[in-house]
């Protein structure tokens, strides 16, 4: 610029005024072009610049003429658009991946954002599991489960811990695992539940089983000395006894009678408990199968005054499984419904099916004592027993029952609120 105002200041001296002014319009063409070139390699670079902010990485910058300065940046535009849409397409085939492995696993998964409880994703086992299709934010859960959402929040990370939680096929017992790292983006949780009920109810099972082995040898321990004491007062009276041994004969007479009564109680429980018979499975209305229930313990009922409705709205609902046994099941829960609520001032007890995601469901209910939380983790456990007289093999027996049918039995109970009993069938 400062020769083109050389240039002309030395046209004005020589007075060739006209050419001055040709020239100064010249180059205030070319200063002009010049500019706006700048200009529109400026506007492209700020271009770039948002396409770059707002990962889009699509547009494509046309190279006219590969040895100017534009086609040169036009060409790294390219090219840098190349490579972050290669990191995009790499990003999204390992979020895919992984989604897909994560999807397939058994256990529920959440991700979230600890500070604001943002929710990253979950699984598809959660959503099935918590019956939670969509989860925006990790406080939502307060709505459908305040219980597990508080176990979450609260949970001690990089330790595994039991819990018992309500989900889509009711009360669960969860092995929870959490751990937390941060970001530059914030901290973030992971946390994976593992649905351990059917793992408890075959450990069970077999620790029931073996159990039982164990005690039936003890039983035949015990019934060694009741054959030597038999032994014994076979002999004196062989031998011929007085008026003094009347009395020793009569104790150790009953001594056998007593123990020998006790024993045979005791084998018939172990019996009930260990029976592996294979169900016979039959169609039977729920209506049905409650009315002989009812039919079957209404004189009791009726004599301890206790009110007693049948709650069915769909009295087609039908349930296939083996009639004696599921009747035997429902006569213990409710004889224990009976006894837990002989101390109420208006007893009542009522006894409920429906059919719930796929499950047909019969609910006995009871508005007695209930129980404490540490007394429902053990009922199920054989010969635990909290009545003086009980054998604690009822409980027992029926979720025997309901394991044989692919089913499952839980309690929930408040005290001095009642207790209610599901059984849960597959459909």
């Amino acid at each position: 610029m400062s020769v083109a105002a050389v240039g002309i200041a030395y046209l004005i001296f020589l007075k060739l005024y006209l050419y001055s002014v040709l020239l100064f319009f010249f180059w205030l063409l070319i200063g002009y072009r010049w500019f706006s070139a700048e200009r529109k390699l400026i506007e492209h670079v700020l271009d770039f610049a948002e396409a770059v902010r707002y990962r889009d990485f699509t547009r494509r910058f046309a190279v006219k003429q590969p040895e100017t300065l534009e086609g040169k940046l036009f060409s790294a535009f390219n090219q840098v658009n190349q490579v972050y849409k290669q990191i995009s397409i790499d990003k999204e085939i390992q979020h895919q991946y992984l989604n897909k492995v994560i999807n397939m696993l058994d256990s529920a998964i959440i991700f979230y954002q600890s500070d604001t409880g943002r929710v990253i994703w979950i699984n598809d086992a959660f959503k099935q599991l918590f019956q939670t299709p969509h989860l925006g934010n990790i406080r939502g859960l307060t709505k459908r489960h305040q219980e597990l959402y508080e176990k979450t929040i609260h949970m001690k990370l990089g330790a595994q811990q039991m819990e018992t939680a309500s989900s889509a096929v009711g009360k669960i017992k969860l092995l929870m695992h959490g751990s937390e790292f941060e970001t530059q983006d914030g901290t973030f949780r992971i946390v994976v539940y593992q649905n351990i009920n059917e793992a408890i109810d075959a450990t069970e099972t077999k620790a029931w089983q073996k159990l039982l082995r164990v005690l039936t040898h003890e039983i035949m321990n015990s019934i060694a000395p009741i054959s030597s004491l038999a032994e014994t007062l076979h002999d004196r009276l062989e031998k011929g006894y007085g008026e003094e041994d009347i009395d020793d004969l009569k104790v150790g007479i009953y001594t056998i009678k007593r123990r020998s009564e006790g024993l045979l109680q005791f084998a018939k429980s172990y019996r009930l408990i260990n029976r592996v018979d294979e169900p016979n499975m039959q169609e039977i209305q729920l209506k049905v199968l409650f009315e002989n229930i009812y039919q079957l313990l209404e004189p009791t009922l009726l004599q301890k005054t206790i009110e007693f409705d049948i709650i069915l709205k769909d009295t087609r609902l039908v349930l296939k499984a083996d009639v004696n046994l599921v009747e035997q099941a429902l006569i213990n829960l409710l004889l224990n419904a009976i006894e837990a609520v002989k101390d109420v001032d208006a007893p009542y007890i009522s006894i409920a099916g429906l059919s719930r995601d796929g499950y047909t469901v019969i609910k006995m209910q009871d508005n007695g004592c209930g129980m404490p939380a540490d007394i429902q983790e053990q009922i199920f456990t054989p010969f635990f027993t909290t009545k003086k007289s009980g054998s604690g093999v009822g409980l027992t027996l029926s979720k025997q029952i309901m394991l044989l049918h692919k089913g499952s039995l839980f309690v929930e109970s408040q005290e001095g609120k009642g207790s209610s009993f599901i059984l849960q069938f597959p459909g």
